[in-house]
């Protein structure tokens, strides 16, 4: 990062404890904010700047509502935050109006094919999350602690919004669950032998309380990176999880080996996790929880998929 303006910022955020993932995202919609404004400081402008990006965000960049929501996020963070000079609470820009797409979604078939071409190192990433509905960092953040034998769940900790909540967990994964447990202990034992390796990452409220855990098994990534590298945060030497840009690749030659003619993603094996539920007739309460949607209504996008035509009814071609 060349600017010494975003690095302050991140420093910022690392110190008030934010998540990589929107350190990353708030630095690249402020990155875009200044390159629009033809590399102006943001101190130097307010609210009228901004209303003007958010405007060309919608009528140039045809972006999605909850698109332009997350760069107006990353500006008033930045304003009342870092700059403190927060931006008007009464900002008159346009909103977009780009209807939310249905998602993509997989039939059984295409399902199990997908499996049976899905590469070895990363099958058990992508039958989680269809077997478990996981998003894809829920699924690279997936410590060995998570993982419930007994109760045949998985807890995800810390999930998009800051959320917990508690998924199910397919029997016949046990086995390869197990075999990739062997496989972490494996590579702890050779890190712990290493003197500069300082543990797994834990987060900030943890790693006082469990100090001297963070070279205990539990704690570890249940998908850990190939090589240990340096913490960006402390500068420490640890072993992270699994890069998730590795499944999306995956995912994406995996669906074309399988010949699946759609724009399968990762989230794509949500999606089909959640309407083959409730294709068989799980309630849409249950599915919201194993999603963990805070509305209903997100989750109501899936009985669209489910309908057969429009509003289930039968053309009167098909009974000629």
């Amino acid at each position: 990062m060349k600017s010494l303006f975003l690095q302050a910022i991140s420093e910022h955020m690392y110190k008030r404890r934010y998540s990589k993932r929107t350190i990353q995202t708030y630095l690249r919609w402020i990155a875009a904010f200044i390159r629009f404004h033809d590399m102006r400081h943001p101190s130097t402008m307010g609210d009228p700047e901004v209303e003007q990006f958010l405007n060309y965000l919608v009528n140039q960049r045809d972006v999605a509502a909850n698109t332009q929501a997350i760069a107006l996020n990353a500006l008033v963070f930045m304003y009342r935050d870092f700059i403190q000079k927060p931006l008007s609470q009464k900002l008159d820009f346009i909103s977009s109006q780009k209807k939310t797409k249905l998602p993509v979604v997989l039939t059984r078939a295409e399902v199990k094919r997908f499996l049976e071409h899905c590469p070895v190192q990363h099958h058990l990433a992508c039958s989680l999350m269809y077997g478990s509905g996981l998003r894809i960092m829920e699924t690279v953040r997936l410590r060995v602690q998570h993982i419930d034998f007994d109760y045949k769940c998985i807890r995800v900790i810390d999930g998009k919004g800051g959320k917990n909540r508690v998924v199910t967990l397919a029997p016949e994964l046990f086995s390869a669950i197990r075999t990739q447990i062997e496989l972490v202990q494996y590579t702890l034992v050779t890190d712990n032998d290493n003197p500069s390796f300082s543990g797994v990452w834990m987060p900030h409220r943890l790693r006082d309380k469990y100090q001297s855990e963070s070279k205990d098994l539990p704690w570890q990534y249940l998908f850990p990176a190939k090589d240990l590298s340096k913490d960006p945060e402390s500068g420490l030497v640890r072993r992270h999880h699994i890069d998730e840009k590795q499944i999306q690749r995956a995912v994406r030659k995996t669906a074309k080996k399988a010949g699946i003619d759609k724009h399968v993603t990762p989230h794509t094996l949500r999606h089909s996790f959640a309407t083959h539920l409730l294709q068989s007739g799980a309630d849409i309460r249950t599915v919201q929880a194993q999603l963990g949607h805070s509305d209903v209504r997100t989750t109501q996008i899936y009985t669209h998929i489910l309908q057969n035509g429009a509003h289930g009814l039968t053309s009167p071609l098909s009974n000629m």
